[in-house]
């Protein structure tokens, strides 16, 4: 099982602690390069933290925001593997191996249906968006992307639906407390993204309900190969055709959202709406059964 296997001894939580710094450490060592194009001058307390990078051409940026997940790869490894005495594909699968179907499958239905949402809202629309296409810096960010998009989802998925994840439901013995904490956990963590200051300090309620979507997909199909490629194609779509000066991924997409920035009642429905649905495609599809058991039962 994913979450819990008898054949691995895990270790108390102040190991998944202590791992946690390990991560954090070599996640702070990848955010050094970016630190090279910081400006001398110490911002304000209340200034936004993506207005201290926009001296930095957008490709580079991105390179140098997704560099650091990149650098933290081998702290999660080191950590599961040394420090855990646990095989790496524990946090990631409770498979025997990694199923790249599933990751495919789930990219394409999460990428098609949320492209299609905004290539719709341009139609009807057209007046909040600017054609934003550049030939040669869309290849330069394409090429980004589709290198460290994948590593950058993989780092957040593997921390907190399968490293957290597994930590808190050891702790606990309880699958729902592993899903509650390592969610809500993945949404405070994105409190200083740009788009709060934007939307305000309710729209922390979409991240953390982001985590449960994911964290329920996880814990039903007992690995985080339809997570990775949801998350994925919820970013590259957020990086290659849509951007917006509030967002904390600004790029050169294909179109930027020039409208004012606000939560609109029928956006969270239709976002709402399009997980319940993606969760009944996947229910099906994967035949998932015994919800109750393997969203609130004990883990042991």
């Amino acid at each position: 099982m994913f979450l819990w296997d008898k054949s691995y001894n895990l270790k108390n939580f102040w190991y998944y602690i202590l791992g946690s710094f390990i991560i954090i450490l070599f996640s702070t060592f990848g955010q050094i390069p970016l630190m090279f194009y910081l400006p001398s001058e110490i911002p304000s307390p209340d200034s936004n933290p993506m207005d201290i990078l926009k001296g930095i051409p957008s490709n580079l940026r991105l390179f140098l925001l997704l560099i650091s997940f990149a650098i933290t790869v081998p702290g999660i490894w080191l950590t599961v593997t040394k420090l855990h005495d646990l095989p790496f594909i524990s946090v990631i699968t409770g498979r025997k191996k990694i199923d790249f179907e599933r990751i495919l499958y789930s990219f394409m239905i999460w990428g098609t249906a949320i492209s299609s949402l905004v290539f719709l809202d341009y139609s009807l629309n057209p007046d909040d968006y600017q054609v934003n296409f550049k030939i040669k810096e869309f290849i330069i960010l394409f090429i980004i992307a589709i290198s460290l998009i994948p590593i950058q989802i993989s780092v957040e998925e593997i921390v907190f639906r399968g490293y957290l994840m597994q930590g808190f439901g050891n702790w606990f013995n309880s699958r729902f407390m592993a899903l509650f904490l390592s969610s809500t956990v993945f949404g405070l963590l994105h409190f200083s993204n740009p788009e709060i200051d934007a939307l305000g300090n309710k729209f922390i309620v979409q991240y953390i309900t982001a985590g449960f979507i994911l964290g329920i997909i996880a814990l039903m199909d007992d690995g985080l190969e339809l997570s990775l490629g949801l998350h994925a194609a919820q970013n590259l779509i957020a990086v290659l055709i849509l951007t917006a000066d509030w967002t904390v991924l600004q790029t050169e997409s294909i179109l930027k959202y020039t409208a004012d920035p606000e939560i609109r009642t029928v956006d969270l429905l239709i976002s709402l709406s399009l997980c319940l649905i993606v969760l009944i495609v996947f229910a099906r599809k994967y035949s998932w059964t015994n919800w109750k058991e393997k969203l609130f039962s004990k883990i042991r």
